[in-house]
């Protein structure tokens, strides 16, 4: 069947495959549910239909929020569509490991994506669920790199786009974006004062917002580092995974990948311990860890990490729980440890990244 309905994370309460993303009840977060009943049995049948996909995202297509729940052909068609993301490399980093003084370490380098970030796959998703609901303007409230990836995925589709960003964001994002023919509008403060606009005119317009009425199908298009992540390594799970918080939807949606595959009994392993890097400068998931709080209590951000600059993280309080039940962390790291962070990844690996993927190997170090 795949997806059934989408689900309050908070009371439980079901709601159809709309563009819901908040529980009128408890207003509590919305996520999709699956039912994956018909995929149980051969194992190896299902590897194999796996690897005979496309070498995107869509190879997935069983595990992803489409096609009013009927995973197959149809929702495979989606791969036919707009910008192929996914499939990106998993880098044995055998120098990065001996500098760190680990035994063995992987990079995720999903630099390779359409927009050179893994905001290719979350939009990738939820612009699919937004042609199939009929919207034909896609937007988003962004700190960089998802104004890149809407604005590109509505050109290759041939959708009008809006863009939402802080009026203080890097030039060179802001070039990068305008580029593909975008309605770009800069807004006086910060993230989450555009995320509140962005709220606000997602209940006047009929535009597809991203990661606002659409975000329970967007962010489903994270759990695809951890199907790759696990089929790349033999269709076994790691022992830990290192991951940029921002939002906590990345974060989040790994476990959630890694416990969909071995529910099934895909792959084998347990699920990984899960460890978050923040940006000091904006810390408000670490900062609850490190207290023992169960809830962020919302920061100003005033860090070079603009793409983490997220104060109010929506995932925030399901992010701190996961560190915890899985025994791993969260932890800030400095601006100057990020400099540095990003100087070590390049010297022993050749991968280039911005400040937002450098947190994770500064957090290493």
């Amino acid at each position: 069947m795949g997806i059934i309905s989408l689900s309050c994370r908070e009371c439980g309460t079901d709601y159809d495959l709309g563009a819901h993303y908040v529980c009128t009840r408890c207003f509590g977060p919305l996520e999709a549910r699956y039912d994956h009943d018909h995929l149980r049995g051969d194992i190896a049948e299902l590897r194999r239909r796996i690897q005979a996909g496309p070498q995107n995202i869509w190879r997935y297509a069983d595990f992803l929020p489409l096609a009013g729940g009927q995973p197959g052909p149809s929702a495979r068609a989606s791969s036919r569509a707009g910008l192929p993301a996914g499939c990106t490399p998993l880098i044995r980093a055998d120098r990065l490991a001996e500098r760190l003084g680990l035994g063995e370490v992987w990079v995720k380098n999903d630099a390779a994506n359409p927009t050179h970030s893994f905001k290719d796959r979350v939009v990738s998703v939820a612009a699919a669920r937004a042609r199939e609901l009929g919207f034909e303007v896609l937007a988003c409230a962004s700190t960089g790199n998802l104004a890149n990836s809407v604005a590109a995925h509505a050109a290759a589709l041939g959708m009008e786009s809006y863009v939402f960003i802080p009026a203080d964001l890097e030039e060179q994002k802001i070039l990068a974006t305008g580029v593909y023919g975008t309605n770009l509008v800069k807004v006086r403060g910060t993230y989450d004062d555009v995320n509140r606009l962005c709220t606000e005119l997602s209940g006047e317009r009929d535009w597809a917002f991203v990661n606002v009425n659409l975000r329970p199908y967007y962010a489903e298009g994270s759990k695809t580092i951890a199907y790759e992540v696990a089929e790349q390594l033999g269709w076994r799970t790691p022992d830990r995974v290192v991951a940029p918080v921002a939002s906590g939807s990345l974060y989040t949606k790994l476990e959630k990948g890694f416990k969909e595959w071995l529910a099934l009994g895909l792959i084998d392993g347990d699920v990984p311990v899960m460890h978050g890097a923040q940006a000091a400068g904006c810390s408000p998931v670490a900062q609850a860890f490190a207290a023992g709080h169960d809830v962020c209590r919302p920061v100003r951000p005033d860090t070079i990490a603009k793409s983490l600059a997220i104060g109010n993280p929506a995932d925030g309080p399901y992010a701190v729980e996961l560190a915890r039940r899985t025994g791993g962390s969260v932890e800030a790291v400095s601006d100057d440890e990020v400099r540095d962070g990003i100087r070590l990844l390049a010297e022993t690996t050749g991968v280039f990244t911005e400040t937002a993927a450098a947190r994770t190997s500064a957090s290493c170090s």
